[in-house]
């Protein structure tokens, strides 16, 4: 029906100065359905009961209106059935609900319900990694310390940020063990529960702990802590990872806590310092000690030898001298005027002819002629020289009871 359509408005002659009549636009419509189908039929060339000869019999009344009904209300069926196919994708679950009640979850492919209002579909996305954060909102400057501050065991407070990621396990579980009505409302839930365990975590431990050399360890804790109260809610949240973004003091006490760092850790440098010196000193004061020992050791078994065989020789020298006293008593001199003087330097004065003339030195005079009895052993022999007379009587002169030291 267009706007110029004679039939518009009910009366070509008549001004459209109002509202069409519905009536009359429904009865025009089933006309022009009931036309395409064939409403009118024609006469079989005979007369007819009426007395209607060589024309066509009417249609009965309201025959095409129906007709145009039926099929409407075919078409209508056809679409409402269609309404119930619905494709799941990879990844997702659909959840059937009948009159409002579960029924069951299907998997991906292309699937059918029953149309509205009996069945209803809610398609699930398991795939899908949500995050929430606590203690602060898009970047970590932008802070939210209602969420971040927190006591920990040894009663200082540390600023911490960090980050929940999940996933859904359960779709049907998500929909309807808990009210959330929308993903936001769940993403809240999750955020609420991850701000309460951390609490709980981070109080029991200490701030030292939590800042530096437990940070994996807090956050284990937490995702376990976190996906045990869920597990408790039946909520169907699946907790993947725990991060945490970021952990230090309050900035007001910021530059205090720099200090305190800064003065721990020169204090740990200079216990590693003394410890290193301790390492280098003390095995070499062991082993100087222990080389000190194994001396007096050996120094003390050398004495205890050499006395043990001076004793063994003074015995086997006083049955000598038991023997023969007089040639043991010159035998003892001879031996040891020749020990001593064997290490010390000798020098002949001539006494009887009462000259000052020193000699030369007898040890020197025998290592000057060794020497040179050693060179002149490869040279050719000069012809034989008297012996200086000082020489030769020092040679031949014999020695004096009298002048022996």
């Amino acid at each position: 029906m267009a706007l110029n359509d004679p039939q518009w408005g009910g009366n070509n002659n008549k001004k459209n100065d109002g509202p069409p009549d519905l009536e009359a636009v429904l009865r025009d419509l089933n006309k022009k359905i009931a036309s395409l189908f064939g409403g009118k039929k024609k006469g079989n060339g005979g007369g007819n009961i009426g007395g209607n000869s060589g024309g066509a019999a009417p249609a009965p009344r309201g025959s095409g209106g129906g007709l145009g009904i039926g099929l409407i209300s075919i078409i209508a069926i056809l679409i409402w059935v269609g309404s119930g196919f619905y494709i799941v994708d990879a990844g997702q679950r659909g959840v059937v609900l009948r009159f409002g009640k579960f029924v069951t979850v299907t998997e991906p492919g292309p699937r059918w319900h029953m149309p509205f209002p009996i069945e209803s579909v809610e398609v699930v996305d398991l795939n899908q990694v949500r995050t929430v954060v606590v203690g602060y909102r898009d970047n970590v400057k932008n802070k939210q310390l209602q969420e971040s501050l927190m006591l920990t065991d040894d009663e200082n407070i540390i600023d911490i940020q960090f980050a929940v990621q999940y996933v859904l396990s359960d779709p049907a579980a998500y929909l309807f063990n808990n009210r959330f009505n929308t993903e936001e409302e769940a993403s809240e839930i999750v955020r609420q529960i991850a701000e309460t365990t951390i609490r709980e975590v981070v109080g029991k431990n200490k701030m030292d702990f939590v800042l530096y050399e437990g940070r994996e360890q807090v956050a284990a804790a937490t995702t376990q802590l976190i996906q045990e109260i869920l597990d408790r809610y039946k909520s169907g949240i699946l907790v993947s990872k725990v991060t945490m973004q970021n952990a230090q003091p309050p900035e007001q006490v910021q530059a205090a806590f720099n200090d305190a760092v800064k003065a721990g850790q020169d204090r740990e440098r200079q216990k590693n310092e003394g410890q290193a010196y301790a390492n280098d000193v003390v095995p070499r004061a062991k082993g100087a000690a222990a080389r000190l020992l194994q001396e007096a050791d050996g120094y003390k078994q050398s004495v205890i030898a050499n006395a043990e065989g001076d004793a063994s020789r003074f015995k086997q020298i006083l049955v000598e001298y038991e023997k023969a006293p007089q040639v043991t008593r010159e035998r003892m001199y001879i031996d040891m005027m020749q020990q001593i003087l064997s290490s010390t330097t000798k020098i002949l004065v001539d006494q009887k002819n009462g000259s000052n003339l020193l000699y030369l030195p007898l040890d020197k005079l025998i290592q000057n002629t060794t020497g040179s009895s050693t060179a002149d052993a490869a040279a050719p022999k000069p012809p034989e020289q008297a012996a200086p007379p000082a020489a030769a009587a020092v040679r031949d002169r014999p020695i004096d009871r009298e002048e022996r030291p």
